[in-house]
């Protein structure tokens, strides 16, 4: 047993969210998709507190040596027209879905005073990322490699970081902005790893397409409950935020009809199209 996983509750009781804190405080990648897929399936036999003020012991998130975190524009261009190339595009999404599963963990043990809800749907949210990390990984053995052999960047963290005071700013940002970006992503690099003759990635990606559209659903549903409880208008929010913690650009194609079904609105799709001259069909 590793040393992160001998750690003990700070709580007599087994509670979900102090649970959730020390899955993220984890460091090795497979350990922590473990427990996270270990949380979601105790979720709803586990104390929770939603009132509870928690301190994390140390810096967060737990994350292992590897692998190197650079600029974003160090990271080189990964082309899946060779096999090293391919690995190297699946290390890529492996270091998203673990981010991922960091990013949910985070929402759960940080913010108090929410309803019982929304921390049992970060919950899930971890525990799917951590499947999608473990399917990953298993097919980036497969081709000789492991995660933390390639260079990744931090981007997603760094807005988790951003956010960390202010819950709204989440909300709109990590899993409307960030992850929404992975429904419009997905689809051209299934096309990629088909022409390359992988079809078990365009499987696994498959399935995360159809699990990220329910994250982004969930990220929409809780954005909108707290936008109606601070009287705000949550179309005409969201450009504000991104402007005030510098949110990257979306960038089409779009994906309209995952985000669609993910529970963006029609005036939200309309601004999409506008401001991005996204066409209709």
């Amino acid at each position: 047993m590793s040393p992160d996983a001998a750690r003990p509750s700070s709580s007599a009781l087994p509670e979900l969210r102090r649970q959730a804190l020390q899955v993220l405080e984890l460091r090795d990648p497979p350990a922590k998709a473990a427990a996270a897929r270990a949380l979601l399936a105790q979720r709803d036999s586990l104390a929770l507190d939603t009132a509870a003020v928690l301190e994390p012991a140390g810096a967060l998130p737990g994350r292992p040596e590897r692998p190197p975190l650079v600029e974003p524009k160090q990271v080189p261009t990964r082309s899946p027209a060779t096999r090293e190339g391919r690995a190297a595009l699946l290390h890529a999404i492996a270091h998203i879905e673990f981010n991922a599963i960091n990013l949910a963990l985070d929402a759960v043990w940080r913010f108090p005073g929410l309803p019982a809800a929304f921390y049992r749907d970060w919950v899930q949210v971890a525990g799917e990322e951590a499947l999608h990390f473990t399917l990953l990984r298993e097919h980036l053995l497969a081709h000789g490699h492991d995660y933390g052999d390639f260079p990744a960047h931090d981007g997603l963290w760094s807005m988790t970081a951003k956010t960390a005071h202010d819950v709204l700013a989440r909300m709109a940002l990590v899993p409307r902005t960030l992850e929404a970006r992975g429904l419009d992503a997905t689809p051209p690099l299934q096309k990629k790893f088909a022409q390359a003759g992988d079809a078990r990635a365009v499987e696994i990606l498959a399935v995360i397409l159809r699990d990220e559209v329910g994250h982004v659903a969930i990220g929409n549903r809780w954005y909108r409950w707290l936008c109606e409880r601070a009287g705000l208008d949550p179309v005409a929010l969201y450009p504000q935020l991104a402007a005030r913690y510098e949110a990257p650009r979306p960038r089409p194609p779009f994906n309209l009809a995952a985000r669609e079904a993910a529970g963006f609105s029609e005036d939200e799709l309309a601004w999409l199209r506008q401001d991005y001259s996204v066409p209709t069909k």
